[in-house]
């Protein structure tokens, strides 16, 4: 018992929880925008893993992880302005859209993988630098956790701030919201709010992307496999969802699926990998179900209220 506790509050514990946070976190960031904005965009999942893809891709063709991440970025808003062309100009219902993005995603990237690297994948392109802090390396156990981690995890940091920032402290943050709770009052100030919903799903579609990017480049350095998103972008919808869209929240919920999942690594040692692996899933099963009572109870404290 002993061996396990100290297994799981290693340093390598911690680490590998930022790991595994990160690419959830950056999905989830973008399902705040688009949250706010009034869009149920569970297409997240095809565009991790199309950021994913094409993050490899760009890199083994040109031989430069920069280059892989400038192909994630016209992906992202390529495919951002796709699911807004169904969502907002054509009103399709987005729980298809979202369904079929990641079907077509699944087959682009699973068919695209076959024909340039075979079925199985690729590994062992560029993929991201990993920074190390020398001052860190005097701090036991942080310097274990915060040093020679993927550009992405400290770049998160600022994405996180950079968002909360942008959905509640900027004009444009104000109108998403609008967009989103009141677009007839947003209407009536003049501002369109299809033009908030086109730049929710856009910034959506990038920071996907870039959590594909994250996964493909950064975590595993360089590599692709088929369906490599795992649920990922689902995941990410129940961050948002346990959040309320609200993009600090939302990291801290990707952090604590970033632990279980780490500690179902850990555990792989003395227990089953066939159970371990449900753990994080587990966790999230449960975040959506404590959402769901809690929005009961407060409806039922409303009814209350207004009976008195």
């Amino acid at each position: 018992m002993d061996d396990i506790l100290s297994s799981i509050l290693s340093p390598g514990t911690f680490n590998q929880m930022l790991r595994s946070a990160t690419p959830v976190a950056l999905a989830a960031l973008g399902g705040a925008m688009t949250e706010h904005a009034g869009i149920m965009n569970i297409g997240m999942d095809g565009m991790i893993l199309m950021g994913a893809f094409f993050g490899v891709w760009g890199s083994y063709m040109f031989q430069s992880a920069g280059m892989g991440i400038l192909m994630v970025l016209a992906m992202g808003v390529l495919v951002g302005l796709f699911f807004a062309l169904f969502t907002v100009q054509f009103r399709s219902d987005e729980f298809i859209i979202g369904t079929a993005l990641n079907t077509f995603a699944l087959g682009l990237t699973s068919f695209l993988s076959r024909s340039i690297f075979g079925t199985a994948g690729t590994k062992g392109n560029p993929a991201l630098p990993t920074i190390h802090i020398p001052l860190l390396d005097r701090v036991p156990f942080l310097g274990a956790v915060f040093n020679d981690n993927s550009l992405f995890i400290y770049l998160t940091w600022l994405l996180v701030l950079a968002a909360w920032v942008f959905v509640y402290r900027t004009p444009y943050g104000f109108w998403l919201r609008a967009a989103g709770e009141k677009p007839e009052t947003l209407r009536t100030a003049g501002i369109q709010p299809e033009k908030m919903k086109w730049l929710a799903s856009i910034l959506c579609g990038i920071l996907c992307g870039l959590a594909g990017a994250h996964l493909s480049l950064g975590q595993l350095q360089g590599t692709f496999a088929e369906n490599m998103a795992n649920s990922r972008g689902y995941i990410a919808f129940a961050c948002v969802i346990f959040s309320a869209a609200n993009p600090s929240k939302a990291y801290l919920a990707a952090l604590m699926f970033g632990f279980f999942d780490a500690i179902g690594l850990r555990l792989q040692d003395y227990i089953s990998s066939d159970l371990t692996n449900i753990i994080p899933y587990a966790i999230t099963v449960i975040m959506m179900v404590y959402v769901v009572v809690r929005g009961q109870q407060r409806r039922r404290q409303g009814h209350r209220v207004k009976a008195t």
